[in-house]
């Protein structure tokens, strides 16, 4: 049996509901893969010049605070 076939004979015996539930969350799954596939290139089509100038380069900038978050300015200065 197929996975496809398993979550078909799951879905099967859930109420319409919760079925409806599967689909959505299946739905999502879908948009985020597509998302995370489709290459940045495509998404900066919408940018101007200047904006997807700027997006290249903070895309190239790699900074470790070692794990953790930066919860604001005068935190993120005094880690320097």
């Amino acid at each position: 049996m197929t996975l496809s076939e398993m979550i078909y004979e799951k879905s099967l015996h859930l109420p319409d509901d919760k079925a409806r539930e599967v689909i959505d969350f299946i739905d999502f799954i879908m948009k985020k893969t597509q998302r995370a596939e489709s290459p940045v290139d495509e998404r900066l089509q919408a940018l101007t010049p200047e904006q997807r100038e700027a997006y290249e380069y903070l895309d190239k900038i790699r900074i470790d605070w070692n794990g953790k978050p930066i919860a604001d300015r005068e935190e993120a200065n005094a880690r320097r």
